[in-house]
């Protein structure tokens, strides 16, 4: 599978989503939000409680990893135009090069601290949740750390189920830690 299995279908355009706080605006992912994309990664990486990563990548291996079409950041409103007020970004990897594996990705969602609690992870996740049933996608899967009860609470609110706990899948700052196995199946996509 290339990325290019994923470029059928456009997905949202710049917009205010109706989950969208108003302040807010959820656009497509460029090349000019790697600083600030990559400082938010980081700033997740920092809590403990994001991620086995410890250090953002470089711009080139992040957009090198990720799909193009399904990545997605929020920016304050009055800033959309500059892309200087990054709050928060979302993007997906593959799964497997197997054909049959074709509809299925992982996600990313990172906000910025400041911007936690404001619905901004959930305007991400509709944006981004949108534009896989457009392409096709038939299950999201993510992995969250249990500690991490916010992000639990947001999939679960946005459709997503446990499928299980991965016990003590990897060491993490010298400790062994467990990850919720969470998917989303699409009620459009892969269905028939």
């Amino acid at each position: 599978m290339t990325s290019n299995d994923y470029a059928a279908a456009p997905g949202p355009r710049e917009t205010a989503m109706p989950t969208t706080p108003a302040e807010v605006t959820i656009r497509p992912m460029r090349p000019g939000d790697a600083d600030r994309v990559l400082a938010i990664y980081q700033m997740g990486l920092d809590t403990g409680d994001a991620s086995f990563e410890v250090t953002a990548p470089s711009w080139d291996a992040f957009d090198a990893s990720r799909l193009p079409l399904h990545r997605y950041v929020a920016v304050a409103a009055h800033a959309a135009a500059e892309g200087d007020a990054t709050l928060g970004w979302v993007a997906a990897t593959a799964v497997s090069d197997r054909r049959c594996y074709t509809g299925v990705v992982e996600h990313s969602l990172y906000i910025a601290p400041q911007a936690r609690g404001r619905g901004i992870g959930r305007a991400l996740l509709t944006a981004f949740i949108a534009s896989t049933e457009a392409a096709g996608i038939w299950t999201i899967q993510t992995g969250i750390f249990p500690e991490n009860t916010a992000s639990l609470r947001l999939h679960h609110s946005s459709g997503f189920r446990t499928v299980g706990i991965r016990t003590r899948l990897a060491r993490h700052h010298d400790r062994w830690r467990d990850v919720v196995l969470l998917e989303r199946r699409s009620t459009i996509a892969g269905s028939t």
